[in-house]
């Protein structure tokens, strides 16, 4: 494993989730759905291993037609993100030669 990278965030719809995260203070389930262009079933899965990581926090409101789930990344699930980000950008940057 490359360093630095985290294999729980590594996968294209954690990052894409935990980059939108990052940005924003909650973010809904809907709207992650509809960005990310992915099913609620497929959603629901990387979302429950991003939480169960302990990098987002989910609550859900409502009962039903009308219920709300809405994600926040946590402290932890934060300078997780950053620290990814940080070794992809080593890595893609490629090694510095003295």
């Amino acid at each position: 494993m490359i360093e630095g990278l985290d294999p729980a965030i590594h996968t294209p719809k954690r990052l894409a989730a935990m980059a939108v995260l990052a940005n924003a203070p909650s973010v809904s389930f809907r709207f992650l759905k509809d960005f990310m262009q992915v099913s609620d079933s497929d959603l629901s899965k990387h979302m429950s291993a991003l939480e169960q990581a302990g990098y987002v926090s989910v609550h859900k409101s409502g009962r039903g037609r009308g219920a709300t789930t809405t994600f926040a990344l946590t402290a932890r699930g934060r300078t997780a993100y950053t620290a990814h980000r940080d070794a992809l950008r080593a890595l893609l940057d490629g090694p510095h030669t003295v």
